[in-house]
């Protein structure tokens, strides 16, 4: 089929995932059968006007999907058996994780990595022992990419940490006595509420509004003595609330006041397109700043970067990091260096920036009757609820359609006190399809509730 033509129009993504997820959508429908032809690069990088390279990787891509084969100078052709769908792994409700960009990039990404770290065979450094705190060239590449988004930062500063967790148990462990005051939101990480439980740190909600934190309750909570403040301040788990930069300045200052301790817990912020000041770069002496991969590009790697206040500090907490973890893998470490030297991290995050306005755009167009809030280029929905249906009833029967429910309880720094709410996640493996089930199914449900309390008023 030399006439098929792919539409790059409206495609937020790199071009070459343009053209590669073209093609899977015309193999799935039908407008490229099996055995078909496809046109030869050159002339669809000239009837595009992209670069050959640029449709060249796209039919790697295509290839290694299994959705199209070379036959050297008779070009490329749809594989026999390609329009079979892929079986839909129904344990796969999306959880909290980053949505996957098609055609396997990630996965390629990590074994063209791989590869090409452990070239050096068996005696490469990555196969042993990591110092404390992870190797040196590692933490200088962290830090150069920290100081590239404006947070000064020095390899004497960093540390590399298995994931954010780890990274958070050791900050409350080096930093926090039982007993002390830890200020967060209403609602905030499990996890986070987890270790202030396990260290024994009292947690005060503050109040907050459709922006995040008011800066004049951090303000109350610093000056009742508080030691500590936690914060997702970019995106925020689960409200999806993003501080402007007028309350990031006005909590540093306040910060720098009273000796508060902020605890930048900066999962989601390098997603936005034009990210705002980290807390590192507005108060660096008084900020931790927690910059995980786990949450812009996959969990499966492990691998946080985290920024102390000094390096007296980065030190104190290398020790606890070795103590309960020893380590980041050094393998996975390693290729997260690797990619931000060579561009792949950037790439990678455009990906799943990409992916999660399109994702968002679908939800809008199913929820947009309902009271809601999320961050354009994230994955997260916060959705209120009007008290016809449950939280937990909510998410029982949504969730086998494919969708991560959580009840707000769940984030509830005062349990019994939280609002009617869940946390909808639209990210991991489920496709656009999938999720447009899900969201249909998840509308009429919200509509038949509420015609229903219509009727008993």
């Amino acid at each position: 089929m030399q006439n098929w033509l792919p539409r790059l129009d409206g495609h937020p993504g790199p071009k070459y995932l343009a053209i590669a997820e073209a093609i899977e959508q015309a193999v799935r429908t039908g407008a490229l059968r099996p055995g078909e032809r496809l046109p030869p690069q050159r002339d669809l990088a000239a009837q595009l006007d992209v670069d050959l390279t640029t449709v060249t990787r796209a039919y790697g891509m295509a290839r290694d999907a299994g959705l199209i084969e070379g036959a050297g100078r008779l070009g490329s052709y749809v594989r026999n058996g390609a329009d079979a769908p892929p079986p839909a792994d129904e344990a796969d409700t999306g959880m909290n994780m980053p949505p996957q960009p098609g055609f396997a990039l990630l996965p390629e990404a990590i074994r063209v990595g791989t590869a090409t770290l452990l070239r050096a065979g068996g005696q490469s450094p990555l196969l042993q022992y990591q110092p404390a705190g992870g190797s040196a060239h590692d933490r200088r590449q962290a830090a150069a990419a920290l100081h590239a988004r404006g947070i000064p930062a020095s390899e004497d500063e960093l540390l590399i940490t298995a994931g954010g967790q780890n990274a958070l148990h050791a900050i409350f462990g080096a930093t926090l006595a039982p007993g002390d005051t830890v200020l967060a939101g209403r609602y905030a990480y499990p996890g986070m509420l987890a270790l202030a439980a396990r260290f024994g740190l009292r947690v005060v909600p503050l109040e907050s509004d459709g922006e995040g934190l008011l800066p004049e309750a951090v303000d109350r909570g610093a000056a009742d003595g508080a030691k500590a403040l936690y914060l997702v301040p970019t995106n925020d788990n689960p409200t999806t609330a993003t501080l402007p930069l007028d309350r990031r300045e006005a909590i540093a200052a306040i910060a720098r006041r009273h000796g508060l301790t902020i605890i930048e817990d900066d999962a989601y912020g390098q997603l936005p397109a034009a990210p705002l000041p980290s807390f590192a770069a507005l108060a660096p002496e008084r900020s931790w700043h927690v910059a995980s991969v786990s949450k812009i590009i996959s969990p499966v790697l492990r691998v946080a970067h985290v920024r102390a206040p000094s390096a007296r500090d980065a030190w104190r907490l290398a020790a606890d990091v070795h103590e309960t973890a020893v380590m980041a893998p050094p393998l996975n470490a390693a290729l997260v260096t690797l990619w931000m030297r060579d561009g792949t991290f950037a790439e990678l995050v455009q990906a799943v920036r990409a992916e999660g306005i399109a994702r968002q755009r679908i939800a809008a167009h199913h929820l947009a009757e309902t009271d809601y809030s999320a961050h354009p280029e994230g994955y997260h929905i916060w959705l209120r609820l009007g008290g016809a249906i449950s939280a937990a009833e909510l998410a029982s029967t949504v969730r086998p359609a494919g969708l991560s429910i959580v009840p707000g309880e769940a984030f509830a720094v005062r349990k019994g006190e939280a609002a009617p709410a869940v946390r909808i996640s639209i990210g991991g493996a489920i496709d656009h399809e999938r999720l447009r089930r899900a969201l249909a199914r998840l509308e009429a449900l919200l509509q038949r509730e509420a015609a229903r309390g219509q009727a008993v008023v």
